[in-house]
């Protein structure tokens, strides 16, 4: 058990007997009254999100997730699938589940799948990936590292915004949490 002013973003509790996902957290003290916590949190199951207020001296339980590493091998136009490279357990994830994760998925890559009582809930990509540029505005000469950004579609049909000096074909590294570009990969 913990307590609610411990409730932090990303911290998984038990709320209701459903595992919950913490998205946001902000303490409030109003005047004279106790403290309290107003958190938005996401069902792990169903993926819905509900919002709580929590007193300060409430306790939650922790919801323990178990996480294993997968390799991606394949979508068949519903579900994505996955293999735990130790056990040769496959397991096939919706989209919903994935979420904006998708976007990070070429062939062989790995992702932690978090586990609650034996069902997958959700996925952890790499903190980096490494993608290749299909689309994008031609090169502009004299472009430089400070100039302005444009966007490149990347393989798996992710948009970010890149500088002016990348082309199509390229492989560039994007940071998965905020789905941004990081820099062009190492040949």
């Amino acid at each position: 058990m913990i307590s609610a002013t411990q409730l932090r973003v990303g911290t998984t509790i038990l709320y209701n007997n459903e595992p919950y996902r913490v998205v946001s957290v902000q303490h409030i003290t109003p005047g004279n009254w106790r403290g309290m916590v107003q958190t938005k949190l996401k069902n792990l199951k169903t993926g819905s999100s509900v919002e709580n207020r929590f007193r300060s001296e409430d306790k939650v339980e922790r919801a323990v997730l178990e996480q294993h590493e997968m390799e991606y091998l394949y979508n068949d136009g519903t579900d994505y699938h996955f293999m735990n490279s130790e056990t040769y357990e496959q397991v096939a994830l919706t989209a919903e589940v994935l979420g904006d994760n998708v976007y990070y998925l070429t062939p062989n890559i790995k992702f932690m799948i978090e586990y609650y009582s034996g069902t997958p809930v959700g996925v952890a990509p790499p903190k980096v990936v490494e993608l290749k540029v299909v689309d994008t505005t031609p090169n502009m000469k004299g472009a430089t590292v400070t100039a302005s950004q444009k966007p490149a579609t990347l393989e798996t049909g992710l948009v970010v915004n890149v500088p002016p000096f990348i082309e199509v074909g390229e492989v560039i590294r994007v940071d998965t949490e905020e789905g941004k570009y990081l820099e062009r990969a190492k040949a």
